[in-house]
């Protein structure tokens, strides 16, 4: 595959739409539509921006879950604390801020970030990296007028049965997955 034209082709508020034109292996040409947070500059800077965080987060053996109204799919799904890297911002500090906000929890401690990966390969160069942490503090709800969430921690049997009954968002699908104990591999961060 040979990256031949790119062009951008919306410039919304948060997102900016780019049309690529792709030589296939037959030698043909192909269309093909993604979406960036970032401007991009050329076929080099495509996946080369970390956007935001995806938490997941524990408290005395139990595992945090957002029950959360999203737009994008026009109902509640299960889903982890995330958000945006604002301009300036750590990512040590995004995570505190982005746990905050949607939970009113605090950070007792990072047990390790992971390093970035695409968020939504089939249409975005969106990268994001996922934090593994140790969550301290009562809930409260510090989210905008535009979110609503709703936070708890869930033991193992309550993943198991919201797995099973519950639509997730995919990345909170196997965090939950490998938390609730169905795979063998019991994950480092869990010991």
């Amino acid at each position: 595959m040979k990256l031949l034209h790119m062009e951008k082709v919306k410039d919304g508020k948060y997102l900016k739409n780019y049309e690529l034109t792709y030589q296939n292996k037959a030698g043909h040409e192909k269309k093909y539509e993604i979406v960036s947070r970032h401007e991009i500059s050329g076929p080099e800077a495509i996946g080369q921006h970390v956007s935001g965080v995806s938490i997941v987060a524990f408290h005395e053996g139990k595992m945090l879950l957002l029950r959360e109204f999203r737009m994008g799919v026009n109902r509640f799904v299960y889903n982890l604390c995330a958000g945006m890297l604002n301009e300036g911002e750590s990512l040590e500090e995004c995570i505190q801020r982005e746990l905050y906000e949607e939970t009113g929890l605090g950070v007792k401690k990072i047990h390790s970030i992971l390093p970035p990966s695409f968020a939504a390969v089939a249409f975005s160069d969106v990268k994001t990296q996922i934090a593994f942490v140790e969550a301290e503090g009562n809930f409260e709800d510090h989210t905008s007028e535009n979110e609503q969430i709703t936070a708890d921690f869930y033991t193992k049997e309550e993943v198991r049965e919201l797995l099973e009954t519950e639509e997730f968002s995919s990345r909170a699908q196997i965090a939950a997955y490998f938390f609730q104990g169905v795979h063998d591999g019991n994950p480092s961060f869990l010991k």
